[in-house]
Formats: structure tokens, C-alpha cells, sequence
């Protein structure tokens, strides 16, 4: 009997040998891990996740399976948790906003500035050069392992009762912002009355008319429809953009072999590459169809002159200036210093 299992063992472990496993690490993988996506697959964030994970299967020959979680299910309805649960290991591994993760990690508020990063040019010369380096190094030491960037794209603003053209058509609208201090003191800054709330929570807000307005990228806006819930003006100002972060836990990310480490890497670098491609889809191509799609859906595209938005750089430069020192004054100028010399 002790034979048989001995010999039922050893075929085991010969069998894991052959897939490319050593016995004594595959003891260590889960069956499944646990990614967190705020959104689902509907959208480009959520569908970076779902090819993420398609990839590692596929380079891994299925040692790795990963199942998704859109929505807020694994942080007790709280987007903001998001990090601190990666971080403690209730979550395996994600595609976060850099947004979400500000209030753990001081340092992410950097992509919220206001009026940072004029063009997709300045958000590249950002995640891909030494301030990518730099927000990695931070994150590691935070605890996780960041592997990619990927994209949500900029946060555009929309509400229900007036084209927005001037700060001074803010004054008043109740915006539905995420749960960042810095995004309540800039739109305090505008005269508005920004309200914290979830994603799940905003939808039924705007339907009810509980809140007037919000601001996030346009792939939100389609896939959401918000159209149908009232937000009936968009104006085109471009004032933050929303890099996300491909990253896992750092318990997980020891668990695995050096070689699953390097598939689970790069199957990151590639989905972040394809993320960002459809994050941008129609929003950088000549005549951007994809707000003629939104007029056609009778919504009122505003598109700011640079006189125009210049005006809401300034009403919001306190607000940036005051920042600064939080998010680490050499940081912000190693930042402005990358986009002043980005290409276009």
C-alpha cells in the first residue's frame, strides 16, 4: 500500500515536471486567483483585465487561471479599498486607477493635477519614462508588484443642465467626483458642489436627478449610456487624464516561478499596449467620430477653445499649487519637466 502511494506521488510530480512545474511550487498556486476591475469588460479598462488574463492562461499553459470581478464586490462597495485590499491579500491582483489607489499611495495623485498633461503625448512622456519608474518604485515599496500601465483615458465633463463653457457655468451643478480630497478641492475651486459617491451609486443619481453632472472618460460615457440618464451636456476639457496599473500582490507574485513571473510580465506589457489602443479609439483619429456618435445621440458637445480652457487652468492653479508639496515637489517637477520636452 505504502508503494502504491509512493509510486501515485512520484507519477505527480513527474506529471507537474513535464508541464514545466516543480512539484514544490505547484503547491503553492491557487486553483484560481482574484483580479478586481471596477468596471466590467463592456469597457476598456475592464476588457484590459479580461485580455490580461486571457494572456497569462495562454503563456502559463493554464497554470495560472484568473477569474474577474468588475465592480466593487471584493471591496465592500468601496473603489477607494481597492489598493489596501491588494496590498493585505484579499485581492490577487488588478488593474487599478491611479485615481482609486491616490489616497494609500500620495504619490498617484500626481496624474490628477489639474491641467498636468495637455495632450496623450504628456501622458506617455509620463508612465514611460523616469515618472513611470519612479510610481513603480513607489508601489513596490507599497507593497505590490506593478507590472504595466494601461490607460481609462481623460476625464471629460457632462451634466444635465447647461452647456459648460466658462468656471463660471460650474457654479452650483452637484458633480458626482471619486473618492480623492484632490478632486473635491478642484471642483470647489470651479463653484461647484462635488459629491463623493461610487460608480454603482452614481448611475440611479443621475436618473433620479439627484446629481447634475460627473466627469470621466468618453468610454465611460458610451458604454454607460449617460445619455440616457440625463447628461445631455459634455464639454471637452481634457483636465486629467487616468492612467491604470497592471499589478499583482507581492505574496502571490513570490508563490510563482521566476519563469511564470516573467509570462504573467509581459502577458501585462502586451494587454496594457492593446488597452490603450482601445482606450483611445476614436479620440485621437482625425475628426474624433466618436463624439459625432455622441451629438447624434443628442448630446451637446462643447469643445473649448485654448482661451477657453486656459480660463479653467487658472481658476484651478491654487489648487494644483497647493498639491504639489503632498505628492513630492521633485516628482511634479521631474513631471513637468518630461512634458515640456515630450514630442508630438
Amino acid at each position: 500500500m505504502k508503494l502504491r502511494t509512493f509510486l501515485t506521488a512520484a507519477a505527480a510530480a513527474s506529471a507537474l515536471l513535464t508541464l514545466g512545474l516543480p512539484a514544490a511550487h505547484a503547491q503553492n498556486y491557487k486553483s484560481e486567483y482574484r483580479m478586481s476591475l471596477v468596471v466590467g469588460t463592456a469597457f476598456p479598462w475592464g476588457k484590459g483585465g479580461e485580455i490580461w488574463a486571457n494572456k497569462v492562461k495562454e503563456k502559463t499553459n493554464g497554470r495560472i487561471n484568473i477569474k474577474l470581478y468588475p465592480g466593487v464586490s471584493l471591496i465592500q462597495g468601496d473603489q477607494t479599498r481597492e489598493f489596501s485590499a491588494l496590498r493585505q491579500g484579499v485581492i490577487d491582483m488588478a488593474v487599478g486607477s491611479t485615481i482609486n489607489w491616490s489616497p494609500q499611495v500620495k504619490q498617484l495623485n500626481l496624474f490628477s493635477l489639474p491641467f498636468l498633461m495637455p495632450d496623450y503625448a504628456a501622458v506617455d512622456a509620463l508612465t514611460q519614462g523616469e515618472v513611470g519608474k519612479e510610481i513603480f518604485k513607489t508601489l513596490e515599496k507599497a507593497g505590490v508588484v506593478p507590472l504595466a500601465w494601461g490607460e481609462n483615458g481623460y476625464r471629460e465633463l457632462t451634466n444635465s443642465k447647461h452647456a459648460v463653457k466658462t468656471p463660471a457655468d460650474m457654479k452650483g451643478l452637484k458633480i458626482r467626483v471619486v473618492g480623492s480630497p484632490l478632486f473635491v478641492d478642484t471642483f470647489t475651486a470651479l463653484g461647484a458642489n462635488p459629491t463623493q459617491m461610487s460608480w454603482a451609486d452614481a448611475q440611479p443619481a443621475f436618473a433620479s436627478g439627484a446629481v447634475d453632472g460627473q466627469e470621466n472618460p468618453m468610454s465611460i460615457f458610451t458604454a454607460a449610456k449617460l445619455q440616457n440618464v440625463g447628461q445631455k451636456y459634455l464639454t471637452m476639457w481634457g483636465y486629467v487624464a487616468d492612467p491604470l496599473v497592471f499589478v499583482v500582490n507581492k505574496d502571490v507574485w513570490n508563490s510563482w516561478t521566476p519563469e511564470d513571473r516573467e509570462h504573467v510580465r509581459q502577458a501585462a506589457i502586451e494587454a496594457g499596449k492593446e488597452e490603450i489602443a482601445i482606450a483611445r479609439k476614436g479620440m485621437i483619429e482625425p475628426g474624433q467620430p466618436l463624439l459625432k456618435d455622441i451629438e447624434g445621440m443628442g448630446v451637446t458637445v462643447t469643445r473649448l477653445s485654448p482661451a477657453e480652457r486656459d480660463a479653467f487652468v487658472q481658476a484651478t492653479r491654487a489648487v494644483y499649487n497647493k498639491w504639489k508639496p503632498t505628492i513630492g515637489t521633485p516628482l511634479v517637477d521631474m513631471a513637468e519637466k518630461a512634458i515640456a520636452s515630450r514630442k508630438q
